[in-house]
């Protein structure tokens, strides 16, 4: 029980890491001057070590003191060797990776170890030149990268890796069971198309005036409609053609008109957070990422979340002929920099970090490791909270993950593109047609360029 206990409180520390990280705004953002300023501050301590005879490495992230499982896997990878010592350098979260690239392109940053916070981000620095390539330390150690589901293949560039992921997100189908009680309505399963996701949608819906329940929930983000089509191994945003699409914007939009789920222009307009909608207590079932789990476990503890506590998940709905557990995920990866004066041992901690003992560590926090192991699915679905029901432990088990947005330098102005498409389409603004007619258009200049 007091597992279960430390667990749930490090999920509900970790979102709120997570939320300020994304947010900015409420985050750490100390200065390039002012993370230099607490190096000098620990330079007595780095002589120390070396003195000692003890290998120093230096790790760039952000948001040290707000995220749990930072000092976690430092301290799990000096028990396991204590010839070896790991400095923690925050560069802020807000500008991290304007601040990241700035000292690797500069002369005076010595990183052993830096944490990849984004695709842009990755991006600048490979076409900077200054990631070390992973590629002959892999082969080397006969490193196994099936346990990444596919993600390691999608963060090459040019054929080379710079990256190895370490926490990755993935999404799901949140349900509460309760809706489906009250309407007879068997609980959605691990294996199921999106036309099936519909049907079960469309029997969970009333529309009776002041007892509406909805039988799905959408997001206003592109991904909540469009991922859908993009997890059959054949699609991303970047293709340049999106007329696969089409079916998908047609269910919902038919959803939409039917009351099946709420207004989109309602839901821009009025700024309804996709939680607030789920704790009402009248959604069926909700596509999302795994980081809402320690949002749910945390309010539904403390009585806020009343009306959607007996809640579960599945496995995201998948494209006919698609295999059941594919789905979309965010990653965190870390990198060597090209300058890391300790590129051995910088590696060593990386496989640690990024491997199956680093996967149990960032478990034990309430973290998604990027290797889900079944170890790690014992320790995160017996946190205290998580449901008790086979069907949602399972649902941690995934097949094939694809980014969101794939390592590509363009895929940023083309999600622009996708966004605004996806917007017009929604409100109305747009036929489905006629979005993606845009999308092709606007998307193939880009590609051109």
């Amino acid at each position: 029980m007091m597992k279960k206990r430390f667990v749930s409180m490090a999920l509900a520390v970790s979102m709120a890491g997570s939320l300020t990280a994304c947010g900015g705004g409420a985050a750490k953002t100390e200065s390039a001057a002012a993370s230099a300023g607490e190096t000098s501050a620990e330079a007595a301590g780095t002589e120390q070590a070396a003195a000692d005879g003890k290998t120093h490495l230096k790790w760039a992230m952000w948001d040290k003191d707000l995220t749990v499982y930072y000092k976690a896997l430092v301290k799990a990878y000096e028990k396991a060797h204590p010839d070896v010592t790991v400095e923690l350098v925050d560069l802020g979260s807000s500008d991290y990776s304007t601040v990241l690239t700035t000292q690797l392109t500069g002369n005076g940053a010595d990183f052993d170890v830096v944490s990849i916070k984004d695709v842009p981000g990755y991006m600048a620095l490979v076409n900077k030149g200054v990631l070390e390539p992973l590629d002959s330390y892999i082969e080397k150690d006969s490193v196994d990268l099936s346990g990444y589901k596919g993600l390691t293949d999608q963060v090459k560039v040019d054929g080379k890796m710079y990256e190895l992921p370490f926490k990755s997100d993935f999404w799901v189908v949140y349900y509460n069971k309760d809706v489906f009680d009250k309407a007879g309505v068997d609980y959605p399963t691990n294996d199921m198309t999106f036309e099936e996701y519909d049907e079960i949608a469309k029997k969970l819906t009333s529309t009776e005036p002041g007892q509406e329940v909805y039988g799905a929930h959408y997001h206003v983000w592109r991904s909540t409609v469009q991922m859908f089509g993009m997890i059959d191994g054949k699609h991303t945003i970047l293709d340049g053609n999106y007329d696969y699409l089409k079916p998908y914007y047609d269910i919902v939009l038919d959803e939409q008109e039917n009351g099946v789920c709420q207004d989109y222009a309602t839901l821009k307009t009025s700024n309804l957070h996709y939680s607030g909608a789920f704790s009402q207590g009248n959604v069926g079932m909700m596509n999302m990422g795994t980081w809402f789990i320690s949002t749910l476990i945390d309010k539904v503890k403390s009585g806020e979340y009343a009306d959607c506590a007996n809640w579960g998940i599945v496995k995201y709905p998948h494209p006919e002929g698609t295999q059941a557990g594919s789905t979309a995920a965010q990653i965190t990866s870390l990198s060597i920099p090209a300058s890391a004066p300790n590129k051995e041992a910088a590696w060593e901690f990386m496989k640690f970090v990024c491997g199956a003992e680093g996967a149990e560590v960032l478990a034990s926090t309430g973290n998604f490791p990027a290797i889900m192991t079944a170890e790690t699915m014992d320790t995160i679905a017996s946190t205290e909270g998580f449901p008790e029901d086979e069907n949602s432990k399972a649902a941690l088990e995934t097949a094939n993950l694809y980014l969101e947005m794939p390592v590509d330098v363009k895929s940023p102005e083309v999600e622009t593109v996708l966004n605004e498409a996806h917007d017009s389409i929604m409100a109305g603004n747009m036929t489905v047609e006629e979005g993606i007619a845009d999308m092709n258009e606007r998307v193939a200049a880009i590609l051109g360029q």
